[in-house]
């Protein structure tokens, strides 16, 4: 009886020593999580928001989360005074999808919306918190990005895939986005509301294209090919890609890597 116990007491020795060599869960393990920023440099209650999703992108401060941030930059403000050099009008547009989705009036900046299921003033970090840990309750399916390369050309080259939609789900098709994004950005604003500020920036989208669809029970498995601008440094990119349900609703998976020269 002795001899049991010492030895039961042996191997829960051995696991506590291995369970404290691990360590704690590594950034790979974590969930990643979508958090878009809808943001202008012509909107003077945008720079807190900006802040914030640099801290949330530098931090990572939601345990079980690794949150993978986009800066979408509307074009709706230019008319004030300052041309946003990262604006477009299809991130208005994204926008305005979300509005609808989201039943809003208006749209409006800052907005942060985390993983198409939550929406809020994109300068409250509380509410950011709680959004990201409801999302971590969410069921979302793997999303792979491998193969990066530039070519001579100095085109993007990946391969995504991912997990099939499983049935608890319940979604018979959904989109799958390919995302070219600067790690950082700046500008010195001349004009409009933050005349005189130097602003920076993370996660600026620089891209962002639909590369097809996975179907309910089916896995997605797609080589892309994708020309950057040839004044961006690739050194200063990250790709991301993610599944949406349309109309631009529940994010169900999303992965980022870097690219390198």
């Amino acid at each position: 009886m002795i001899k049991l116990s010492a030895l039961l007491l042996a191997v829960v020795f051995a696991a506590w020593m291995f369970v404290s060599a691990s360590g704690p869960p590594s950034r790979e393990a974590a969930l990643p999580v979508l958090v878009e920023l809808f943001t202008s440099e012509g909107c003077s209650s945008c720079p807190p928001a900006d802040a914030l999703l640099q801290q949330l992108d530098r931090t990572q401060p939601v345990g079980g989360a690794q949150l993978i941030v986009l800066s979408e930059h509307v074009d709706y403000w230019n008319h004030i005074g300052w041309t946003d050099p990262y604006s477009s009008r299809i991130f208005s547009d994204r926008q305005s999808v979300y509005g609808n989705r989201f039943g809003l009036s208006s749209v409006y900046t800052p907005q942060m919306v985390v993983d198409g299921e939550t929406e809020f003033v994109g300068n409250d970090s509380r509410l950011a918190s709680r959004a990201v840990e409801k999302a971590l309750a969410l069921p979302r399916v793997s999303v792979r990005i491998s193969d990066i390369s530039l070519d001579a050309a100095k085109a993007l080259r990946a391969h995504i895939d991912t997990d099939a939609l499983p049935e608890i789900l319940k979604v018979r098709k959904a989109d799958v986005y390919l995302v070219v994004a600067l790690n950082h950005a700046e500008s010195q604003v001349l004009r409009g509301e933050n005349s005189g500020r130097r602003l920076t920036h993370v996660g600026v989208v620089q891209s962002l294209t639909k590369i097809g669809s996975i179907e309910g029970g089916k896995t997605f498995s797609q080589d892309v090919h994708m020309k950057l601008d040839s004044r961006t440094d690739p050194a200063n990119l990250r790709v991301i890609a993610f599944i949406q349900q349309p109309g631009q609703r529940q994010v169900l998976g999303v992965a980022q890597q870097q690219l390198q020269k």
